[in-house]
C-alpha cells in the first residue's frame, strides 16, 4: 500500500466518526435526533434539487457546492456541532474548528488536505456564489425540520423571532426565492408558540 492511499483510508476511518456526532435537530419522524454524516447528506441532497433557487444560478457550481455540502461539518468528528442558537457553544467555536481542521485535514495528503480545507473555509466565509447559496441551505436544512418537530430545537433554545431571523438570513442571499417561504413558517412558528416573540 502507498503512504498516499495509506492517508486516504486513515482519513476515511476517521471520519466515519461523523456518523456518531448528534446534532440537535431531530428527524422529521421524531424517533431521534439527527447525526452530521445525515445533515450532510440531506444538505447535498437538497442543494441538488433546489439548485433552480440558486441567486446568481448562472456563476454556481453545483459540483463544487455538493463538495462543499460533504465537508463543511467534517471538523466536528473533533470540535462537536455547536447548535445554532446555543450562545455559550458559539462563543467558542471558531477556535475549536480551526484546531480540528488542523488536526483533520493534516490526516490527507497535502494536495487534498488542502482542498478541502479551502471548501471548509470557503464555505464558512459565505462570500462566492457557492458559498453562499450552500450556506442558504444549510440553514434552510435545519428550518425545515424545526417546522415538522414542532419548532423542536427553536423551543429547546428558546429562541426568539430576532435570532430565527438572523440565523436565516443567509437564504435571503443565496437562495431569494425560497425566502417567502422562510418568512411564513417563522410567523407560523410564532403563531404556534415555537418561536418567541
Amino acid at each position: 500500500m502507498t503512504e498516499r492511499l495509506r492517508q486516504q483510508l486513515d482519513f476515511l476511518v476517521e471520519v466515519d466518526k461523523m456518523k456518531t456526532v448528534l446534532r440537535q435537530t431531530l428527524l422529521i419522524d421524531k424517533s431521534r435526533q439527527e447525526n452530521d454524516a445525515e445533515h450532510s447528506w440531506h444538505l447535498a441532497l437538497m442543494c441538488m434539487l433546489l439548485h433552480e433557487y440558486a441567486a446568481d444560478r448562472e456563476d454556481v457550481d453545483l459540483y463544487r457546492v455538493l463538495k462543499m455540502a460533504l465537508v463543511h461539518d467534517l471538523i466536528e468528528v473533533y470540535a462537536g456541532d455547536t447548535p445554532a442558537y446555543d450562545e455559550a457553544g458559539n462563543a467558542t467555536k471558531e477556535a475549536r474548528e480551526q484546531e480540528a481542521a488542523d488536526r483533520l485535514f493534516g490526516l490527507l495528503p497535502v494536495d487534498q488536505g488542502t482542498e478541502l480545507r479551502a471548501l471548509w473555509e470557503e464555505f464558512d466565509a459565505m462570500e462566492t456564489p457557492d458559498s453562499r447559496y450552500a450556506a442558504a441551505i444549510d440553514r434552510l436544512q435545519p428550518f425545515l425540520n424545526n417546522i415538522h418537530t414542532d419548532g423542536h430545537s427553536w423551543v429547546t433554545f428558546k429562541a426568539t423571532r430576532a435570532m430565527v431571523y438572523k440565523r436565516m438570513d443567509m437564504v435571503r442571499h443565496g437562495a431569494p426565492e425560497l425566502w417567502p417561504f422562510v418568512e411564513e413558517a417563522i410567523a407560523d412558528g410564532i403563531k404556534k408558540g415555537y418561536i418567541r416573540e
